[in-house]
C-alpha cells in the first residue's frame, strides 16, 4: 500500500473526502449500513496522538502514501478491537492536519511546519472512519503553540509570529494567552474551520487550558489581567472565567455550525480534592483542574456546555492518593441528571510487564476497571490512551478487555 503512487493516492483520498463530505451520513445510518452491534450501545474509543509523532505518523517526513497507510491501519485496528470511535489529534500545536487558511500545516507531518504534505489527513480520516462504521472526533489543543520557546522556529506566516503579543513562554513551551479575547476568538476560528469543512462526529479537547504548573515560574499574563481582569476579585477567578468563556462559546458555536457533532473534553480527572472543597473527590492529587489549570470542569458539566466528558482516570484501583474506585463514582455523581455522557479515560500506556507498579503489570487491571465502571449506569464507555498501545498491547491488557467486555461490535452512545 505504501507504493501505490502519489497520483493514485490523492485520487483515492479525494474520493473518500467527497463521499464523506457530500453524503455526510448520520450516525444511525452508518451503524445500520456498517457494523451493526448485537449488544447495547456504548462508547469504545481510542486516542490517536500526533504531537511529537506519539501515535501517528510514526515519524515526520514519511511519504503521503505511507502516512495514509499508517492512518488507515490504525482505523482497521480499532475495528479489529471492536472499538467504535477514534479521537484524532488534528491541531496539536497551533497548526493543522488539514488545509487550514488560518494556520500552517503541522510539522509532525513533513518535519517542516507549513509544508504541504500532499494530501488531506483529516478529510481522509473522516471518510475512512465512516466507511468502517467508526465515529471520528477531531481533537484540538486550544492554546499550545510550540514545544519550545523560540518564535523564530515557527513558520514565517504563523499567527504567533504576526501577533507576538498573543504568546507567553512558560515551562519551556510557547502558549497563546487565554486572557486575551482576540486569542480566544482566533483559536475558535481555527477549530471552527475544520468543523465547517468536514462531517466530524465530535470536537474534542484534552487537558491543556492554562498550562500545568512549572516549578519556579509564573505564567506572565500581567498585562492582560490589568486590561481585562478589573471586575474580578482575583486573578484565579479571572483565569477560570477565561476558560469558561472559551468552553461556552465553542459549545454554542459548534451547535450552530454542525448541530449533529458532539463537544467533549478529556480533563485531568481530579476537579478538586475534598480536603479543599467538600464537593471534591476523596483524593489527594497534587494537581487539580480547578486550582492549577483554571478549568472548572464540574461547572461545564452542570451548565450543559459539554455533550460528554472523559476524565483521564489514569490510576489503578487502590491507588493511595487517586484511587480509580473513588474517581469514577465521583464523576458518575457529577454527571447524574445533566444529560452529559461520561466516558472514562483509561491508561493503556501504563500497562506494561516491566512497570514499576505491580497493578499495571497485571493484564487484568484494565478489565477490572471496565467491570467496576459497569456498576455505575452514568458511565457510558471508555477511551484508551493511546493508539500505538492498542496496536502493540505490550502485556495483553487490551486483548483482555476485548475478550471480557467487547464480544461484539456495538454502536457508540
Amino acid at each position: 500500500m505504501a507504493h501505490i503512487g502519489r497520483r493514485r493516492l490523492l485520487a483515492g483520498a479525494a474520493g473518500l473526502l467527497a463521499a464523506g463530505a457530500v453524503a455526510g451520513p448520520a450516525r444511525a445510518e452508518r451503524v445500520a449500513g456498517g457494523r451493526r452491534g448485537a449488544g447495547p450501545a456504548e462508547f469504545r474509543g481510542m486516542w490517536i496522538a500526533s504531537v511529537e509523532n506519539v501515535d501517528w505518523p510514526s515519524k515526520a517526513g514519511l511519504s503521503a502514501d505511507r502516512q495514509r497507510a499508517e492512518l488507515l491501519s490504525l482505523l482497521d485496528t480499532a475495528v479489529e478491537r471492536r472499538l467504535n470511535a477514534v479521537i484524532l489529534q488534528v491541531r496539536p500545536a497551533a497548526d493543522a492536519m488539514w488545509p487550514s487558511p488560518l494556520e500552517p500545516w503541522s510539522q509532525w507531518l513533513t518535519g517542516t511546519q507549513g509544508r504541504d504534505p500532499g494530501w488531506d489527513p483529516l478529510g481522509t480520516a473522516v471518510a475512512a472512519a465512516h466507511e468502517r462504521g467508526l465515529e471520528l472526533h477531531a481533537w484540538f489543543n486550544p492554546y499550545r503553540v510550540a514545544n519550545h520557546t523560540d518564535p523564530d522556529r515557527l513558520a514565517e506566516t504563523h499567527p504567533a509570529r504576526r501577533n507576538p503579543e498573543w504568546v507567553v513562554p512558560y515551562g519551556g513551551k510557547l502558549y497563546y494567552n487565554p486572557g486575551m479575547p482576540q486569542v480566544r476568538q482566533f483559536v475558535q476560528d481555527a477549530m471552527a474551520d475544520a468543523v465547517a469543512r468536514y462531517p466530524v462526529d465530535g470536537v474534542h479537547w484534552d487537558d491543556y487550558f492554562y498550562p500545568y504548573p512549572a516549578e519556579g515560574e509564573e505564567f506572565d499574563d500581567d498585562a492582560a489581567f490589568e486590561e481585562y481582569g478589573g471586575s474580578f476579585a482575583s486573578r484565579e477567578e479571572w483565569r477560570r472565567d477565561n476558560t469558561d468563556t472559551l468552553v461556552r462559546e465553542m459549545s454554542e458555536r459548534l451547535r450552530r455550525i454542525r448541530p449533529g457533532a458532539r463537544f467533549g473534553v478529556s480533563p485531568f480527572a481530579v476537579w478538586r480534592n475534598d480536603d479543599v472543597d467538600p464537593l471534591g473527590s476523596h483524593t489527594r492529587a497534587g494537581v487539580s483542574t480547578y486550582d492549577d489549570l483554571y478549568a472548572d470542569t464540574r461547572k461545564w458539566v452542570k451548565e450543559g456546555w459539554l455533550d460528554y466528558i472523559v476524565p483521564q482516570a489514569y490510576w489503578q484501583l487502590g491507588h493511595p492518593t487517586a484511587d480509580y474506585a473513588e474517581i469514577v463514582p465521583w464523576w458518575a455523581r457529577t454527571v447524574a441528571g445533566t444529560g452529559v455522557s461520561l466516558y472514562v479515560g483509561e491508561a493503556l500506556y501504563r500497562c506494561d510487564a516491566d512497570s514499576a507498579t505491580e497493578a499495571w503489570r497485571d493484564p487484568a487491571e484494565l478489565s477490572r476497571h471496565v467491570r467496576f465502571a459497569k456498576g455505575y449506569p452514568e458511565v457510558r464507555g471508555h477511551v484508551y490512551f493511546s493508539a500505538k498501545q492498542v496496536v502493540a498491547d505490550p502485556n495483553g491488557a487490551m486483548a483482555r478487555v476485548v475478550a471480557d467486555h467487547y464480544p461484539t461490535p456495538v454502536p457508540p452512545r
